[in-house]
């Protein structure tokens, strides 16, 4: 068989228009590439921090592949361990493997019907789909993952919850995770609390874990995403799109353009892509656009894709006052993100 030629060549996303269906949007519910082989064994908790390894062991149990506690004698019997719950929270900051570990569990359960996705993939398909039809989607299913449970819009929370709700009492189990930033100070001890209150119709179905820790790649929050030049960016995109498909746009107009793409189809905007170009980036002014921003950033880092920019160092296109207000997490999450991507 002919193997299939690598797609080369520049292409501008503010051309696309990309379209999904539901089946394609179910499909694309699995790990992201760089956690497809991620388990258990291959989490290395931290010592210092025992919280890892404690969550580490109750997600084993709570996926069937804990190791069964040794016997004491001939006719003593095992201990018997905790009662688990349909469902699992990991609380704690960027880089301390919580998403791994999401992982670990979905690869672990042998189960017949599973997802993994992040909070803004689930309720872009509610958004697809509509609220009866997803949930007539997921009914019946073995194991929902949620990455990044977010808490910051209201309606998306209730809409959330209520789904969880009603695909529990099927017997779906649930695993979740959500970030504290590193350095926030107090956010970190109340975010379960925060968690259970904002689902609090089925908070006794969820364990709470929080996961401590310092982020394993080693990189401040405040430190840069890497710019470009304009002379050193045209030659970067010019050399990367003779190896693959390069995209090249301006920072206002792909912004602009985010918002006649449906969040659930900004997968399919990036699809085949091996580098993503910016230029004259620069801070953004509506909380709408930051946030599409931020749905779009976290196809790319999941598609571990480079970004490539020129402008704004793209840490800093969120400003303080966005920084200050009820989406901060988000926001941060995307920060680390663009610059892990601008230094891949």
């Amino acid at each position: 068989m002919t193997p299939t030629a690598t797609r080369t060549g520049i292409v501008h996303l503010t051309d696309l228009t990309p379209q999904i269906t539901g089946a394609e949007m179910v499909a694309s519910l699995v790990p992201p590439p760089q956690f497809t082989d991620a388990t258990f064994e291959s989490y290395r908790a931290d010592p210092a921090f025992p919280s890892q390894q404690e969550a580490k062991t109750t997600l084993m149990a709570f996926s069937g592949v804990a190791a069964p506690e040794a016997r004491g004698g001939f006719f003593r019997r095992p201990k018997k361990g905790p009662e688990l719950k349909p469902g699992v929270y990991l609380d704690g900051g960027f880089g301390v493997g919580k998403t791994h570990l999401l992982a670990a569990i979905y690869h672990a359960m042998q189960v017949r019907r599973k997802y993994f996705g992040s909070f803004i993939e689930y309720t872009a398909l509610v958004g697809a789909l509509g609220y009866k039809n997803t949930v007539d989607l997921f009914r019946g299913a073995d194991l929902l993952c949620i990455d990044e449970f977010e808490l910051d819009d209201p309606g998306d929370t209730m809409v959330m919850t209520r789904l969880l709700a009603e695909l529990v009492s099927s017997g779906t189990r649930l695993a979740a995770t959500s970030n504290t930033p590193p350095n926030a100070l107090g956010e970190g001890r109340f975010a379960a609390q925060d968690f259970l209150r904002e689902i609090h119709a089925m908070a006794a179905s969820f364990q709470t874990m929080r996961i401590d820790g310092t982020d394993y790649r080693h990189r401040a929050l405040d430190g840069h995403a890497a710019v470009l030049g304009a002379p050193e960016y045209e030659s970067t995109i010019a050399d990367a799109a003779t190896r693959g498909l390069v995209s090249d746009d301006g920072f206002a107009q792909l912004v602009a353009h985010l918002a006649k793409v449906h969040p659930s189809r900004y997968i399919r905007l990036i699809d085949g892509l091996s580098m993503i170009g910016l230029r004259d980036v620069a801070p953004l002014t509506d909380q709408s656009a930051a946030l599409r921003f931020v749905a779009f950033i976290d196809r790319v880092y999941d598609a571990e894709l480079p970004i490539r920019a020129t402008g704004e160092t793209l840490d800093l296109v969120f400003p303080e006052e966005m920084l200050a207000g009820g989406y901060r997490k988000k926001y941060l999450r995307a920060i680390s993100r663009l610059v892990a991507s601008t230094l891949d």
